[in-house]
Parts: C-alpha cells; sequence; structure tokens
C-alpha cells in the first residue's frame, strides 16, 4: 500500500532557515531514498528553496523566472490559479504539467525529487486567494472555505496517484507570516518540521505558533470564530502535528544550552509545558518523555555543525555529497569550505533525516 509523509517546514520567526533547511533535507532524504518520490512545494513568495534546487544563486533565480512566466506558469501561483478559475467540484489539472523534474537543469540533484516552484506573484495573489475561500456558499454540501485551504493537499494526492508504485514524501516550504498561503501550506501537511534558534525570540515564537494553529483560551470575543484554528476545527481539517524541532544557527552561541542542544532552555521549557498540557499537538514518537531531558531527546535535533559548508551548498544548489572541499564562488567572493566541515555538516542533516 502507497504510504504518503507531507511535512511542513514552519515557524512564524523569519532567520530560522526554513528554506536551507528545506532544501538540505529534501535533497539528502531523496539521495537515501532512491525508491521513494520526493516533492517539494514552495509556497513562499521569496521562491529560495526553489532558487537552491535549481542551481542556486544566479542560474536559480532565473530558472524560477523562466517558470513564472511561462503562459501557464510552472508554479504554485499557475496550479492555484488554475484550481481557483475552474471552481470546486471540477477535476483537477494534470499535476506533472506544473512540476518542475529538477535534474534536468541541476544534475547534482536526485532524479526522484520533483518541486512544485515558488513564485512572487503569491504575494499579489493573497487577496484573489481569500476572496474565494470566503465566497458564500451557493448550497449547503459547498465549503469554500475548506476547497481552498486543501487545494495542495488534494494536488499532493493527485500526485502521488501518478506514481501507485512509489511511497511518496513531501516538504512544505513557507513563509513566517501567517497568510492565506501559508494557511493553505499548513493545511497540506500532517507534521510540522519547526525551525528554532536558541534564544528567546524563539520561544516567544513558540507560544505564538500554538496560538495560530489551535486557537487561544479563552477565543477573542471578536475574531476568534474567524482564525484558522476556529475555521479548520470547525471543518474537521487536519492540523498537523510537530514532529521535529530543528535548533538551527547554533554555533553564534556560547555555552551548553546554545551550542549543544537543539534548544535554548526557555524554549524548551515552553514547548515541554505544551506537551505535557497537550500531547496531542506532538506526533506520537513512541515513547512518553516525562522530563525535559527525555523531550528534548525524542523531539528536536540540533544543526550545531550547520555551518559555512551548508550555506554554501545551498547557494551553489549543490547537496553536501556533492560539495567538495577547496575555494567556491560565493556572490563574487571566494569562499573556502573546509571538507571535514562538509562532513560535519553532513552528519548533521543526516541526524535530521532520522528523526523524520
Amino acid at each position: 500500500m502507497q504510504n504518503i509523509e507531507r511535512y511542513v517546514i514552519w515557524n512564524n520567526k523569519g532567520g530560522v532557515g526554513k528554506s536551507t533547511i528545506t532544501f538540505h533535507a529534501a535533497t539528502r532524504y531523496a539521495e537515501l531514498n532512491p525508491d521513494k518520490k520526493v516533492l517539494v512545494i514552495d509556497l513562499c513568495p521569496q521562491a529560495n528553496s526553489s532558487m537552491m534546487l535549481l542551481g542556486g544563486g544566479t542560474v536559480g533565480e532565473q530558472h524560477v523566472l523562466n517558470l513564472c512566466t511561462l503562459a501557464t506558469p510552472r508554479t504554485v501561483v499557475g496550479y492555484l490559479s488554475t484550481v481557483i478559475a475552474n471552481g470546486a467540484g471540477a477535476s483537477l489539472p494534470d499535476p506533472l504539467n506544473y512540476l518542475a523534474q529538477i535534474n534536468s537543469v541541476n544534475p547534482t540533484i536526485p532524479e526522484n525529487l520533483l518541486l512544485l516552484c515558488g513564485d512572487g506573484n503569491l504575494e499579489p495573489m493573497a487577496p484573489a486567494v481569500t476572496g474565494a475561500a470566503n465566497a458564500p456558499s451557493l448550497t449547503p454540501t459547498m465549503q469554500p472555505w475548506k476547497w481552498v485551504h486543501q487545494i495542495f493537499r488534494e494536488m499532493i494526492a493527485s500526485v502521488a496517484s501518478k506514481f501507485p508504485e512509489n511511497d511518496v514524501t513531501v516538504f512544505i516550504d513557507t513563509n513566517p507570516s501567517f497568510a492565506i498561503y501559508t494557511e493553505l501550506a499548513i493545511s497540506a501537511g500532517d507534521k510540522l518540521i519547526v525551525p528554532v534558534n536558541a534564544d528567546d525570540s524563539s520561544r516567544v515564537a513558540t507560544n505564538a505558533l500554538f496560538i495560530l494553529l489551535h486557537g487561544q483560551t479563552p477565543p477573542h470575543p471578536i475574531y476568534g470564530s474567524w482564525t484558522y484554528a476556529a475555521k479548520a476545527a470547525s471543518f474537521g481539517m487536519i492540523v498537523p502535528q510537530i514532529h521535529v524541532i530543528v535548533g538551527n544557527r547554533l554555533t553564534q552561541y556560547e555555552g551548553a544550552a546554545g551550542a549543544f542542544s537543539a534548544l535554548s532552555d526557555a524554549t524548551a521549557d515552553t514547548l515541554y509545558h505544551a506537551y505535557c498540557s497537550t500531547p496531542t499537538y506532538f506526533t506520537n514518537r513512541g515513547i512518553s518523555p516525562t522530563n525535559i531531558h527525555d523531550f528534548r531527546e525524542t523531539y528536536s535535533v540540533a544543526l550545531r555543525d550547520f555551518n559555512t559548508a551548508g550555506v554554501v551548498a545551498a547557494h551553489l544548489g549543490r547537496p553536501l555529497s556533492q560539495l567538495s572541499g577547496g575555494y567556491h564562488p560565493v556572490h563574487g567572493h571566494s569562499i573556502q569550505v573546509n571538507s571535514e566541515r562538509v562532513a560535519e555538516c553532513q552528519r548533521a542533516v543526516d541526524s535530521l533525516i532520522r528523526m523524520i
């Protein structure tokens, strides 16, 4: 029986490395699982993970632009526009007409990795998507809000039907803002990969994350019923559970909490208390942590060696397995990468893949 795994890389805090983690997690996962189809859906208007996958730097940027400027863009905007224009109940367009076979333009990427490219037009398109979601129900069975929010979830099922002999794993890149396109990304996933920094701002963002996904108690008396959390609950939709918390960019911090743990003490404390009060916010990992140390071991992973090598590899659009030591061009500069650091970075990414 075919298995479909859907991971959303999201935190409502910017600058935590969502796109870079998406690039490395998807490419390494595809390398280690050649019999699976791996799909990246880039629902961030900046399209950074798409640029990385399509060659990195100006090369990747040009490939993204080429896909965005087709008569029918082979991007998230092209697919979303077509589905909304066709209307609820219409047959879904063939998803393969919108996916990029990355390996054809970037041969360092595994052949089994496909991309639904990001598109800067997601931002100006957002009001139209919101309008379609908030349209009145013309019949009792129509649910425009639910239909729009599940467009990419349905697309994933459509893609999987094209490859019945393969399991499918999906990585969805997101924007930190909880805009309509981020709501669609969240609605498409089952499990959350949550990148954090080892600082208190990540603790604050974590509190907000739970409110955005699950609502606050008590709900706001005026707009509480209009929130994503309230709407998703009313339609019985799946809200993804936290599967792994990724401590990223930790080498800039000193001390045990920063350099040797995935989470700062404050962030870990906030997440552990959320787990204790509502364990269903988290995926079932087979064991139930009874203290904060076990919680860290069960749900978090540190990318403390995710250093210059990881950034250079992403900029070049090259998986770590394809990055050699030496000097590499980055934005007009020649950056030296030590082969030992590449190996350390690879081990850090592999630790994340084992958690997936």
